[in-house]
């Protein structure tokens, strides 16, 4: 099943996207954009990048959990991934965004 970008608000109003995997599991979470069209070019900005490994910023919590950051040309976060338990898990992760956010369809929960 194919991954698909689902839009949708925070409680403080502002827009926010999540990048699904085939089974449902969120694999990518965006940053809060006060404007749909911030959040559709966020959207835009992962299928561009999610190819490239060099944008992925590969991370330890302070909890000791691993995650990732996946970066735009210019350095700023476009989506933080979830916790992991285990370094291979986390790059595991990083192969799902590469492998479902090119083709994702966007789903907009907002409209």
């Amino acid at each position: 099943m194919a991954g698909k970008f689902v839009i949708g608000k925070r409680s403080n109003g502002d827009f926010q996207f999540n990048l699904k995997a085939g089974n449902g599991q969120v694999i990518l979470s965006s940053q809060g954009y006060a404007d749909k069209s911030g959040c559709r070019n966020g959207i835009d900005s992962v299928k561009k990048n999610s190819t490239d490994d060099g944008r992925y910023e590969r991370k330890l919590s302070t909890n000791n959990k691993f995650y990732f950051n996946l970066l735009a040309g210019n350095g700023q976060v476009i989506g933080t991934s979830e916790m992991y338990e285990s370094e291979s898990s986390r790059d595991n992760g990083i192969g799902s965004v590469k492998n479902h956010a090119g083709d994702a369809q966007v789903v907009d929960e907002t409209a």
